[in-house]
């Protein structure tokens, strides 16, 4: 597995969910959310990860990306530890072309309101299709990352 993710992130304008071929509740937690890196407790169900984000390149498209999983019982350990600023928020997984997925995140809590969607790439160039649902690209948009959206809610943007 690759240390770079390469991912573009849209915000969503319509309705999506009737095509996703799965979902789940995710809840995350951040140790550190640092310029230059941040450090995720992310727990999916009884399934646990901890996560390493790197300096994105200028585009905001590729970035160092660490991820693990580790114990459920560790995860819940940690959470308890985190900063300030819990991302709840349920994930639809919903085919593209090309064996590619869209990842469509629709957030609760703080976030409430805000639904994103974001395709990882196996090169920065890979072509997608882009359904009627895809709103704005955010890609290079740093408020947008869930570190950011942590520590800076979408409901506070004003």
């Amino acid at each position: 597995m690759s240390n770079q993710e390469i991912e573009r992130k849209f915000l969503v304008k319509g309705d999506f969910k009737e095509l996703a071929i799965d979902h789940f509740d995710v809840i995350q937690g951040y140790l550190s959310r640092a310029p230059k890196r941040a450090v995720r407790i992310r727990i999916i169900g009884k399934i646990a990860f901890l996560t390493i984000k790197g300096i994105g390149s200028e585009n905001g498209t590729t970035r160092f990306e660490w991820e693990k999983r580790i114990q459920f019982s560790d995860a819940k350990d940690l959470i308890k530890i985190c900063k300030r600023g819990m991302i709840k928020k349920t994930r639809y997984i919903i085919p593209a072309n090309d064996n590619l997925f869209f990842e469509v995140d629709e957030f609760f809590g703080r976030n409430k309101g805000l639904v994103m969607a974001e395709i990882e790439l196996p090169t920065e160039n890979t072509f997608f299709q882009k359904p009627d649902w895809l709103g704005k690209e955010v890609t290079g948009d740093k408020r947008y990352y869930n570190s950011r959206l942590a520590k800076k809610p979408f409901k506070e943007w004003g």
